[in-house]
């Protein structure tokens, strides 16, 4: 045979899926209030990726050699890491402190990784999870435990200290800089908004109902994982959202694509249960004590909605509410709506008008100071109070028509609750 013939080369070996998966079971086993979290990501093999990295619509992208060449029991302890980036919301935080900041260039950025990565490695590791080599601990810089990305960002520069985390990339799901390997907003398998937030919501619950199981830093986030340090408006459009997307919330059956039951039952055509774009009622609180400019916001919270249940502003009805629910208006003509009020406060006349429309809304959404009664029972269907935010006042400053030492009930705890203009 001619000298010249070459050597057949190797092909680079296939992510070894079964190995990533099983270390993804112990992960969940270890830490069972992450798991849905945990299944919720999609895996993307990338031989770009220098270990596991995520980007914000929740793929994990994995390198092959990495995977080989790691135990399974680390692995596992990689998989919470990179899930915690996303779950606390990580690129996100970076973006805004970015920009709070003027912090630019991939240098700031491999700063905040490093920071996010000491906020989750204080307390991650133990009780059935090993550290991986080269993980960062906030001692490794002089920093304290049990502080938030943005105060570990503020403590430290990148110099020689810093040399050995050079190599650290968790992708733009930790610092929110888009990388070469990312599908992007428009990529298959991302999650949507509402799925990201739904998966937020089961994860703190499964902490807060067993608060005891988890690290002292996932009680703290738990705790504020839907009042964090953010825009009171990205809170509530994330918590209509959420609404918006729940089980049954925005579905219906239709014969548009009939079922695939109907080939069990011969000559019958049995619908199919089909999502459509949730219907939203917005009960706005006109009664004497919410004022003009309140009033102008809500108006404004009405458009945020609009935009948070996907832009259909056709599926949007607003109620003044006063004592007495008003005309229900499109929010096609959200311009013109007249908030028609000025007396006392019984929103719960709002409740019922609300739920009177047809079709029936998915959600409602109430506007209000707080100042009312509240539905006795709860309704059929998911429920957002957004609240004026108010100073605190002394018994003796009351001006609104209420006795000295008036304190008005609290929402029920069946609706989810967010406070408008709270940080202004």
């Amino acid at each position: 045979m001619s000298g010249n013939v070459k050597a057949p080369v190797d092909a680079p070996r296939p992510l070894d899926l079964d190995k990533l998966f099983a270390a993804r079971l112990h992960a969940a086993r270890a830490r069972p209030y992450l798991a849905t979290a945990l299944f919720a990501l999609h895996t993307v093999e990338s031989r770009t990726v220098p270990t596991m990295a995520v980007d914000p619509y929740w793929r994990c992208y994995v390198s092959p050699a990495f995977v080989d060449r790691t135990p399974v029991e680390e692995l596992a302890s990689v998989w919470v890491h990179e899930v915690s980036h996303l779950l606390r919301d990580h690129h996100g935080r970076s973006d805004r402190v970015a920009r709070e900041r003027g912090l630019t260039g991939p240098g700031e950025r491999l700063r905040m990784n490093i920071a996010a990565d000491c906020e989750i490695n204080d307390d991650v590791y133990g009780d059935g999870l090993v550290r991986p080599e080269g993980a960062v601990q906030p001692a490794m810089l002089g920093l304290p435990e049990g502080e938030l990305m943005e105060e570990y960002l503020r403590g430290f520069r990148l110099g020689p200290h810093t040399a050995g985390a050079a190599w650290l990339d968790c992708g733009s799901g930790a610092d929110g800089l888009a990388r070469d390997w990312d599908l992007g907003p428009y990529g298959s398998d991302g999650l949507s908004d509402q799925e990201r937030d739904a998966v937020r919501f089961r994860v703190a619950r499964a902490i807060t109902g067993r608060p005891g199981r988890a690290p002292r830093g996932w009680q703290r986030w738990a705790e504020t994982a839907f009042h964090p340090p953010q825009p009171w408006r990205e809170l509530l459009g994330a918590a209509v959202r959420s609404a918006a997307s729940a089980s049954g919330a925005g579905e219906d059956y239709s014969y548009g694509r009939p079922s695939r039951r109907s080939a069990g039952v011969p000559g019958v055509v049995l619908p199919s249960l089909r999502r459509r774009p949730p219907r939203v009622a917005v009960v706005i609180d006109t009664s004497a004590s919410v004022s003009d400019a309140e009033l102008g916001s809500a108006l404004l919270e009405v458009a945020a909605i609009s935009r948070s249940v996907g832009g259909r502003r056709d599926q949007v009805v607003v109620l003044p509410c006063d004592a007495a629910a008003h005309v229900a208006h499109s929010l096609c003509q959200a311009e013109g709506i007249p908030l028609i009020g000025g007396g006392g406060t019984d929103l719960r006349t709002g409740f019922a008008a609300a739920l009177r429309l047809r079709p029936g809304p998915d959600v409602v959404v109430l506007l209000t100071d707080g100042q009312t009664p509240w539905p006795d029972t709860r309704p059929p269907c998911r429920t957002v109070v957004g609240l004026f935010a108010r100073p605190p006042r002394s018994e003796d400053e009351d001006e609104y028509g209420y006795g000295y030492g008036y304190v008005p009930d609290s929402p029920p705890d069946w609706a989810r609750v967010v406070e408008i203009g709270a940080g202004w």
